[in-house]
């Protein structure tokens, strides 16, 4: 996550300990990518992230209904004699946690939003005045089940959905359902990665395109506008998750990522700072090119 660290509060089948992690500087809660199957624990987890006042944020997905499936549940999948991912495995759980939330008080939230069901769930939960906040990731946002290539770049989970989860993506992200956007950047060695779609290793990098392949897809399209990318990208986390920084004003941390986006460039892996280079943009040209990044006042990278 851009968003800060952030300690694993959830493991196996008990809790971890809240407090503990809290004193030492957490600033949420996580399941750690793997979904919370017992409700009961996950009410329990709830209620103690409450009093700490700690956000708990959720991967949901039934673990029974997915197994290590690569794609979408869908025409795709069949197409390509793969079993798939239901969009329901997904929207389920986020039902339940959204139900969770609005009974314990907890601040949920959402983790990588893929479907039109979830997006909705999330909308009605909001309206209800349930402390949910949620977040997507680009390649959700910009890419569908269709673009699926025999490469283990574009194997993540959850996995690519249809052409109707995106666009209800785009308007969820319009109308302020999802808060933020997070790469959900997930490193695995070039090995770990190369054994296609079905047998590679789950997740994508994504960290050090997202800025330009969301400025060229969704700003210069006129979807949204740069201060609205900025809010999703920056200002929103670190509101949500109390983080300093996530403007520029006197007296704020000077943690800041300056781009060019007039600069059009192809997106090569291999020009990555990560170790991780399995980017489904591999070959995007694309506006946006980062010429530095600031932390704490100080220069730490230059093109």
């Amino acid at each position: 996550y851009p968003i800060g660290a952030v300690s694993v509060g959830l493991q196996g089948g008990e809790l971890t300990d809240a407090d503990a992690l809290k004193k030492a500087g957490a600033i949420a809660l996580s399941d750690d990518g793997c979904n919370v199957d017992n409700a009961n624990l996950m009410r329990d987890a709830l209620i103690h992230a409450k009093r700490l006042e700690l956000p708990v944020l959720c991967h949901c997905e039934d673990t029974s209904m997915v197994a290590n499936r690569a794609v979408n549940e869908g025409s795709v999948s069949r197409q390509l004699w793969m079993e798939g991912r239901p969009a329901i495995a997904e929207e389920i759980m986020v039902m339940r946690d959204a139900m969770l939330a609005e009974e314990t008080g907890a601040h949920v939230h959402i983790a990588h939003v893929s479907t039109k069901g979830s997006a909705q769930l999330i909308r009605q939960a909001k309206r209800r005045g349930v402390d949910v906040t949620a977040e997507t990731a680009p390649h959700y946002l910009l890419l569908t089940d269709a673009d699926l290539q025999e490469d283990g770049r574009f194997k993540m989970n959850p996995p690519l959905r249809g052409e109707a989860d995106r666009a209800a993506l785009i308007e969820a992200l319009l109308d302020d359902t999802i808060d933020m956007i997070a790469t959900d950047h997930a490193p695995h060695s070039a090995e770990e990665k190369s054994r296609g779609l079905e047998k590679s290793a789950m997740g994508v990098v994504g960290l050090e395109c997202a800025f330009a392949v969301l400025y060229t897809g969704l700003v210069e399209t006129g979807v949204i506008t740069l201060e609205r990318l900025t809010e999703l990208m920056s200002c929103a986390p670190a509101r949500r998750f109390k983080l300093p920084g996530g403007e520029i004003k006197a007296g704020s941390p000077a943690n800041l990522a300056v781009f060019d986006t007039d600069t059009e460039y192809t997106i090569d892996p291999a020009e990555f700072a990560s170790m991780g280079r399995a980017t489904p943009f591999e070959g995007w040209r694309v506006k946006g090119k980062c010429l530095m990044t600031v932390c704490a006042g100080r220069t730490v990278w230059k093109a």
